[in-house]
């Protein structure tokens, strides 16, 4: 009788646990604007959800510490004209968060690490060069200031956050919607899935579709496509029959697939989350209650089933914290922030180990805060990897750090690539405008302290004549 080998795999028993309800951030209004994008953007040091909002877009910026409940006046990062669709964090700058909107712009904003006593209005930068909606969002991973979108215009576009030029302008490559945008490793290629059901690999500094492949899964539904480390393109879809699916390819032999399995019946997008440094991916669909994972493998069947993660309340959007945001003392190995309709929920996932010491095997290096390249070394056609630090200490993010605009040179002969500047940025020097940022919030602080002393003073002459009266 033969037994049946079980297969050896550090991350076979991982487990997912939703916090303890006091560590939840309470009473949050997120934004009920039909997209597929995640609505949730977190990093070591800050939360960013997207919000409902009259009149207009916004997102709430918490600090990770702000836990419980949040206050209904809380400031809001404010400016878009209609509602927000997309946010990303800079992995280069913990304080730099771009957001997309429906108002066809694209707005880069400095998130000060004091809570701001209003709402901050002003971008350090308006990209403006879409003329539809902007729906997707991604930083480049490795260089600088570099920034990606995508819109209802089936058009990306690649920007240079720190002058505000456009780098690169796909805009003949899609005939239809762009569902989704993922970078490589080094940034050097670009995965994009489409309305038109095909699944392309593009070079975006040769202008190229270097691979592509149609019908990657037969339905009619929105895919999703991310770069493993291997190079591989792990891609969540529907089948014919509208049940859902995930594949992997080899963009090398698109012929076939590496992996195709189906799932289940759900009209829910599964959104991919994937950890390099496990070789993890996390699918968390909309409207689903579970979070299903999967470890990616060079033996067959490819794609192993490791666990679902499961609750009652269906997730409105996730949020998914870098790795050198995760406590590496509790062998945690990733952590989400589930969105449900008026709250947000970490869910942490750990593996059980008995020692306390640092488990290397858990925790290989992982992409730091510095940047490999600058924008222009990365446009003439230099490729870097992501920088690596170690996590053995843990992580401390570093203070808080200011992105410079620089204006591009008026003198230049050529036209203008990029797009029109805010009102901010092209009036004022970057300094200029941070200090009177400055000098506004310690004027609204020094109100608030008189008004605090004055109330102090009411408070003890009342304090005064009741004494007296008692006498």
């Amino acid at each position: 009788m033969s037994r049946r080998v079980v297969r050896q795999s550090k991350f076979r028993h991982v487990f997912g646990q939703a916090a303890k309800a006091d560590q939840a951030y309470e009473d949050i209004r997120v934004s009920k604007v039909t997209w597929d994008s995640s609505f949730c953007a977190v990093n070591p040091k800050f939360l960013a959800i997207i919000v409902e909002a009259g009149g207009g877009g916004a997102f709430i910026v918490l600090p990770l510490a702000k836990t419980g409940r949040v206050d209904k006046n809380y400031p809001l990062v404010t400016g878009h004209t209609a509602p927000v669709l997309d946010i990303d964090w800079c992995p280069h700058n913990d304080n730099v968060i771009a957001s997309a909107s429906d108002d066809t712009t694209i707005m880069v904003w400095q998130i000060p690490d004091y809570t701001p006593v209003r709402n901050i209005t002003e971008p350090i930068i308006t990209l403006e060069g879409h003329s539809k909606r902007v729906g997707i969002l991604s930083w480049h991973p490795t260089a600088r200031n570099v920034l990606l979108s995508a819109g209802g215009d089936n058009v990306i576009i690649i920007w240079n956050v720190g002058t505000g030029e456009v780098l690169l302008s796909l805009d003949d490559m899609h005939p239809d919607v762009i569902h989704s945008v993922c970078w490589n490793t080094n940034g050097s290629l670009l995965a994009t899935t489409c309305k038109d059901k095909t699944l392309r690999i593009i070079d975006p500094r040769k202008g190229q579709v270097v691979a592509e492949r149609f019908a990657a899964h037969e339905g009619m539904r929105p895919m999703r496509a991310v770069f493993t480390r291997q190079g591989h393109i792990f891609t969540t879809g529907f089948t014919r029959m509208s049940q859902r699916e995930l594949g992997l390819w080899d963009p090398n032999n698109f012929e076939e697939p590496v992996a195709l399995q189906e799932m289940d019946t759900s009209n829910g997008v599964l959104l991919p989350f994937y950890d390099a440094d496990s070789s993890i991916v996390y699918l968390c669909g909309k409207g689903d209650s579970s979070i299903r994972y999967f470890e990616i493998t060079e033996e067959p069947p490819f794609v192993h089933y490791l666990n679902t993660f499961s609750s009652k309340e269906p997730q409105r959007g996730m949020g998914f914290m870098p790795k050198r945001g995760l406590d590496v003392s509790k062998c945690e190995i990733a952590r989400f922030y589930k969105l449900h309709e008026r709250k947000c929920e970490p869910i942490v996932m750990t593996v059980p180990r008995k020692s306390d010491l640092f488990q290397d095997d858990l925790y290989p290096d992982t992409p730091g805060p510095e940047p490999a390249l600058e924008a222009d070394e990365w446009l003439s056609g230099q490729d870097a990897d992501p920088v690596l630090i170690s996590l053995r200490d843990g992580y401390v993010p570093p203070k808080h750090r200011e992105l410079r605009v620089t204006k591009p040179n008026i003198l230049d002969v050529r036209p203008p690539s990029g797009p029109r500047r805010s009102q901010s940025a092209s009036n004022a020097p970057l300094s200029q405008h941070t200090l009177e940022t400055l000098l506004e919030e310690i004027k609204a602080l020094r109100e608030q302290v008189q008004a605090q002393e004055q109330r102090i003073t009411s408070l003890e002459n009342m304090l005064c004549e009741l004494v007296d009266g008692t006498d």
